[in-house]
């Protein structure tokens, strides 16, 4: 699994954070709402997770972490590379490329 740059992670974390303190602070600011869903969606697409709560947990445990973090998002984001999954007859299912 490629692993995206941890600069690239702590930069995106931080404007994730900072336009969440200002769309807290202007609910109603359209721009402000607009960048921090945008931020979200970059974190999601950058820790590979549906969900930009979940990416930003990610984030900081992959930021935080040495290889036990590192296992532990490995483990929660799905099977390993090279293994296929069962289908209920028996036979492999083509991966997803």
């Amino acid at each position: 699994m490629l692993l995206p740059a941890k600069t690239e992670v702590a930069r995106h974390l931080e404007l994730y954070r900072a336009w969440e303190r200002m769309m807290l602070a202007a609910p109603a600011d359209r721009a402000a709402r607009g960048n921090f869903e945008n931020t979200g969606y970059t974190l999601c697409v950058l820790m590979g997770k549906r969900c930009a709560r979940e990416a930003v947990h990610a984030a900081e445990r992959y930021l935080a972490g040495g290889p036990a973090a590192r296992r532990r998002e490995r483990a929660t984001s799905g099977p390993a590379t090279g293994t296929r999954p069962e289908r209920s007859d028996g036979l492999a299912v083509s991966p997803v490329l």
